[in-house]
């Protein structure tokens, strides 16, 4: 028998349902949790601010922030594909010593290695060809390769210790993105987006933005669950931009469809997801009409924002030429001190092309020309527009590399495998204190030495300068208290302003 789709619907009797038509108190209760997620999905302790903070948001948990935030947003600047510490960050000059000799056993201690150079005879030392010079009020050394990078290090924090356990692509990113190696959890601007809200309820509150690489972008595969909401609602999932064509895909009115006419149809539209929801309370069908809604709003909105045509000439004096192609590195930094500038919560910009296993010199010396000027002049332009102190500035890759070189060594030319056990990230602006070098590395900058930072510790002190104690943002999924930090994660105390 051939059902019609409504009446099928109808008939389906779910859990939803049943509970919804329950006469008893239990019934009415699972109504409440239905309609109202967030008392199933409520931290594990009450959220008890400090003192109350008038921020202005939309949205966001009762109680949050849990006390005076030191940054109110977020630009997230990812090296997808693992930047070399050793090249960069991590001088070690006594490695000239060791061109071409094998890294002792006593330092890779039975360490995991990947499959791509497990299968190596020899593990030979590849000391870095680059240069490094001090700079800054602490003498850091930074590699030639980052001469603007140096040029505001006594601004930014920098953290030689990051760790992970991760040492593939995939899980390491999907790890420092999500809080787990496993898809399926919420990204860290999903958490921010629901825990705090939006402060631009005409823009998202959560924004991505992809950068090419001599035209296009290459390297390893970005996919949508790196800025995905998990078990989260939709509406607090990453909304990407593109640099072609419509910033956001479907957001211009088909030919044809004036701007009342769709108006009409979203209105008739919201009325019959308002009946369904009635019907069934599924709250996903509230986060469809709040989309729908947003992208009317974000028709106006999102090309004011993308129009940069009245940015001074020295604005790309600063940012570099390529800031006025769209899609580059440069013009996304750009983009990104625009949205800080409209309220946008969490801004995540993506580069690939890390992944360097062979040719590593000429290939890291082409992405440090993309990502060095456009990364200062961000930290520079918040910094003379008075943003820097409430916005929190993140950059670094998932793990590093190794010391030893894969394939063929010479004097000028090597290739480095993945290296989770150390990595360097610096992070600036809001909540955290300028100029400070934190940890150590071994001679071979393969183990910790001196003040380990693992990814959960890392998030949970992005979180804490957005005034979040990352131990009470939880969401209640399959029975269990999720959160970003999952079980783990201390505050990084010593880079805290």
């Amino acid at each position: 028998m051939n059902l019609n789709p409504l009446r099928e619907s109808e008939l389906i009797e779910t859990r939803r349902h049943f509970f919804r038509k329950s006469a008893t108190g239990i019934g009415t209760a699972a109504l409440a949790s239905l309609l109202n997620p967030k008392l199933f999905a409520s931290p594990a302790e009450p959220n008890k601010p400090n003192k109350k903070v008038d921020t202005g948001v939309v949205g966001g948990l009762p109680g949050l922030p849990h006390f005076a935030p030191k940054a109110k947003r977020v630009i997230y600047l990812f090296m997808s594909g693992a930047p070399s510490q050793l090249d960069m960050w991590d001088y070690k000059p006594q490695l000239q010593k060791w061109f071409d000799k094998d890294l002792p056993d006593s330092i890779r201690n039975g360490q995991r290695i990947t499959t791509m150079t497990s299968g190596q005879k020899r593990f030979p030392i590849a000391p870095s060809k680059f240069k490094f010079a001090q700079h800054g009020a602490n003498g850091t050394w930074i590699s030639e390769l980052l001469p603007h990078t140096a040029s505001i290090i006594d601004d930014i924090s920098v953290i030689k210790t990051v760790n992970t356990e991760a040492i593939n692509h995939d899980p390491a990113i999907t790890y420092i993105q999500t809080g787990s190696q496993l898809p399926g959890r919420p990204s860290t601007g999903s958490w921010v987006s629901y825990g705090l809200g939006s402060m631009n309820n005409n823009l998202p509150s959560f924004v991505v933005l992809h950068s090419t690489v001599n035209g296009g972008f290459g390297g390893q595969a970005l996919y949508a669950r790196l800025w995905g909401a998990g078990f989260l609602s939709t509406r607090y999932q990453g909304v990407s931009l593109r640099s072609t064509g419509d910033p956001v895909l479907y957001l211009s009115n088909p030919s044809g469809l004036d701007a009342n006419m769709r108006r009409r149809m979203l209105d008739t539209l919201g009325e019959l997801n308002d009946e369904r929801f009635k019907s069934v309370g599924d709250p996903e069908i509230q986060s469809r009409i709040a989309q729908y809604e947003m992208a009317y709003r974000m028709q106006s909105s999102v090309p004011e924002l993308t129009d940069i045509k009245d940015e001074p000439e020295s604005t790309y004096e600063l940012y570099g030429q390529e800031a006025k192609k769209p899609g580059t590195f440069a013009a996304n930094c750009l983009l990104a001190r625009r949205l800080a500038e409209r309220g946008v919560r969490f801004t995540q910009i993506f580069i690939r092309q890390w992944d360097q296993h062979g040719n590593l010199p000429n290939d890291i010396t082409r992405q440090c020309k993309i990502i060095d000027q456009p990364s200062a002049a961000l930290i520079k332009d918040l910094k003379q527009r008075g943003m820097l102190d409430d916005t929190l500035v993140i950059w670094g890759g998932e793990f590093g590399r190794t010391v030893y070189c894969q394939g063929k060594l010479t004097r000028q030319n090597y290739g480095r495998d993945h290296h989770p056990r150390c990595f360097t990230k610096w992070m600036a602006g809001g909540g955290i204190k300028p100029g400070v070098l934190h940890g150590e590395t071994d001679d071979f900058s393969y183990n910790v030495t001196e003040n380990p930072v693992h990814i959960h510790d890392l998030n949970a002190t992005i979180l804490h300068c957005l005034g979040v104690n990352h131990e009470r943002l939880t969401f209640k999924h399959q029975g269990r208290d999720f959160r970003l930090t999952d079980v783990h994660g201390k505050l990084v105390k010593e880079v805290l302003a």
